[in-house]
C-alpha cells in the first residue's frame, strides 16, 4: 500500500501491529465507558474487531462499522471518562485504516487509542495529569519496534487537540526517542 504522492509505505503488517498496538491501550481502559453504559458492548466490540485484524483478520466492513459505533456510543456517554474510553475504542478500530500519506494527522491514528486511554485515566482520577502521563509511560512499553518505524515514517504530531492532542504529542516525542 503505498500512498501516491508521500512515498510512504505501508504493509498489512505495518497496519496490524499499529492496529494491535491501538487495541492493546484502548482495552485499558474499556471498562471505564461500562462503567457509565453497562450493557452496551460498542466499545469492546471495537477492540475485538482490531485485535482480530491485528492478529490477521481482514481488514473490512466489521472494523469500520465497529468503530462507527464507537464513536456513536461516545457521544452517548454520561462522562468525559466514558466518552474518552470509547473514543480509545474507535481510534482501536480505525487504526487499520492509516493512510500512506506524509501528514502529521495521520499520527493520530496510530498514537489515537494511546491518548484517547490515558485522558480516560486521568478523568478518572480527577483529571489527574501525573496519571496521564503514566498511561503515556505504559503505552511506550507497549509499542514494538515496529510501531515506532511506522510513526517515524510520518512528521511530527501536529499541534492542537486540546489535552487528547498534548497526550498524542507526548507519546510522540517518547516515541520517537
Amino acid at each position: 500500500m503505498s500512498g501516491e504522492t508521500s512515498g510512504i509505505v505501508l504493509s498489512k503488517q505495518d497496519l496490524r501491529e499499529v492496529t494491535a498496538f491501538a487495541a492493546a491501550c484502548a482495552e485499558t481502559v474499556v471498562e471505564v465507558f461500562e462503567a457509565d453504559r453497562p450493557g452496551d458492548p460498542r466499545p469492546r466490540e471495537a477492540v475485538r474487531t482490531a485485535w482480530e485484524f491485528a492478529r490477521g483478520g481482514d481488514r473490512g466492513k466489521s472494523l469500520r462499522d465497529t468503530a462507527w459505533a464507537a464513536l456513536k456510543a461516545a457521544k452517548g456517554t454520561d462522562t468525559a471518562a466514558g466518552r474518552e474510553a470509547a473514543l480509545a475504542a474507535m481510534a482501536a478500530a480505525g487504526a487499520a485504516y492509516l493512510h500512506p500519506l506524509a501528514k502529521a494527522t495521520q499520527v493520530k491514528h496510530i498514537l489515537g487509542a494511546g491518548a484517547h486511554a490515558a485522558r480516560a485515566a486521568e478523568l478518572v482520577a480527577g483529571d489527574d495529569r501525573a496519571v496521564g502521563a503514566d498511561h503515556v509511560g505504559q503505552a511506550v512499553h507497549r509499542a514494538t519496534p515496529g510501531v515506532v518505524d511506522v510513526l517515524e515514517r510520518f512528521p511530527a504530531a501536529p499541534e492542537g487537540g486540546g489535552r487528547v492532542g498534548e497526550l498524542i504529542r507526548a507519546l510522540d516525542a517518547e516515541l520517537r526517542r
